[in-house]
């Protein structure tokens, strides 16, 4: 015997032996010193546990099943062991056995540095898709202090308090996707996932693979190790559903079983999931409409609408126009490249006599296309007044300069300052073409009769000649 284990003191790292107790009854002195032991003689009698975490001999004892090759993660490397059981003559198991191969198994220094490379990849994976997966808003993240601002953020915390489906509803750019972080962030299920997705983004062909998951096989291209949904990758916590107006009708009846049955099957299986999932689903579409015309189904829209959040558009909430520009800028400069953000008493009139058809998400536009365009700080009313001008849909063609006919500011009410931008920006366009009309409409990226419209319309004079 004493052989046997001069044997093992020389040809591995380490070997132990444990009773039927998972008592350590003998150890080599180098694995004792890896344990951070002066001798072996002090883990004699020890649980097997107290002088090595993680230790497995414990479940070999009691199993007297062998484990083979085995990775025993410790505070120095990660040692390859081999545990075996030791029986008597009646092959009853009255200890066990471990040796520690590392040393003589040198060639698997390679997968085992991979190994340690792959745990450390799949932890920090782990812990982006972690926070990827976390609510990124919250309610002071909604920026204004506007009576319907105001009110807005108060129906929809109390909303939030509850577990029924939520729809919003408004505009595009108003902010529906950050109101839907902020109610998951103040709700029971903070500490869960977020998932949103953009049902216009995805095609429709892969929406219900994409929704539900899909098993190994389950269409022509599936992933072969299939893949889970966004209801299963939610699963405790929120789904967003964005553009939900834009949802297949297939997927709407699939969808409606969700909500109703609280259980889902992925693409190709017959496995049934429970669906622990709230619903918060917003579009700016008019549901009432889509429902009258046959492209949403009714018994969907009336589970979807429980709790209703309707969203203000900036024209509503002007008051707030000022801190919004002020957490903008704040935003802008901190992502570098501007070295100050400051609008004069003139720019502020200018953004509070336009209509914002594009909302917060066109402010925002606007702002940071009059930051690249300015000599200066503060930015004046001209600044924006261009930078709205750059935005407005002229087709292809080149912003052209606005004239001082033109001015944004110049009326309070949004169709007459429009009829001057428009007015202003022919006459430039002609005068800069010589007033040749069809040079003009190229210019503008327009037809020529379009053009010709327009001028009467506007009461343009048409040039001598042209």
């Amino acid at each position: 015997m004493r052989s046997l284990f001069e044997t093992f003191e020389c040809a591995s790292e380490g070997t132990l032996i444990v009773d039927r107790d998972a008592r350590i009854v003998w150890m080599n002195e180098r694995y004792a010193r890896r344990f951070g032991l002066e001798c072996a003689a002090e883990a004699i009698g020890r649980s097997c546990e107290s002088v090595i975490p993680h230790s497995r001999m414990r479940e070999v004892v009691q199993s007297g099943e062998p484990i083979l090759l085995d990775i025993l993660e410790g505070e120095a490397d990660p040692l390859v062991v081999l545990r075996l059981p030791i029986k008597d003559e009646h092959g009853q198991t009255i200890g066990a056995i471990g040796v520690a191969l590392f040393d003589k198994l040198r060639s698997l220094s390679p997968l085992l540095s991979r190994y340690s490379l792959m745990q450390a990849q799949l932890a920090r994976a782990h812990e982006t898709l972690k926070r990827e997966r976390r609510s990124k808003y919250s309610f002071a993240s909604f920026v204004g202090t506007s009576t319907p601002t105001l009110e807005l953020k108060r129906h929809a915390r109390r909303a939030a308090a509850t577990e029924s489906p939520i729809l919003l509803l408004g505009e595009t750019g108003t902010g529906k996707e950050l109101l839907a972080h902020a109610i998951h962030a103040t709700s029971q299920r903070a500490h869960k996932t977020f998932v949103s997705v953009n049902l216009a983004a995805i095609p429709e062909a892969l929406l219900e693979a994409e929704f539900f998951g899909a098993v190994a096989g389950a269409y022509t291209g599936a992933d072969r190790k299939g893949r889970p949904g966004k209801f299963q990758a939610a699963q405790g916590g929120t789904l967003f559903l964005d553009e939900v107006g834009d949802m297949p009708q297939q997927v709407q009846a699939k969808l409606l079983r969700v909500l109703q049955e609280k259980e889902f099957e992925p693409l190709g299986s017959n496995e049934v999931i429970h669906a622990d999932v709230r619903i918060i689903a917003a579009t700016s579409r008019d549901l009432h409409e889509e429902v009258r015309q046959g492209r949403f189904r009714a018994d969907l829209f009336y589970r979807l609408n429980v709790l209703t959040v309707a969203v203000p558009p900036l024209r509503d909430r002007l008051e707030d126009i000022e801190v919004l520009c002020e957490a903008i800028f704040a935003d802008l400069l901190s992502q570098g490249g501007y070295e100050s953000a400051v609008l004069s008493q003139g720019a502020l009139a200018v953004l509070h006599q336009y209509d914002w058809p594009g909302n917060v998400r066109e402010l925002r536009n606007v702002l940071e296309r009059a930051l690249l365009a300015a000599d200066g700080a503060p930015l004046e009313a001209g600044d924006i007044e261009a930078a709205i001008a750059a935005g407005m849909r002229v087709e292809s063609s080149p912003p052209a300069r606005v004239s001082s006919s033109a001015s944004l500011c110049a009326s309070t009410r949004y169709d007459d300052a429009m009829g001057r931008f428009e007015r202003g920006l022919i006459e430039e366009a002609l005068r800069e073409c010589g007033g040749k009309v069809a040079e003009a409409a190229r210019r503008l990226g327009i037809g020529r009769a379009t053009l010709y419209k327009k001028m009467a319309q506007l009461g343009v004079a048409a040039p001598r000649g042209a």
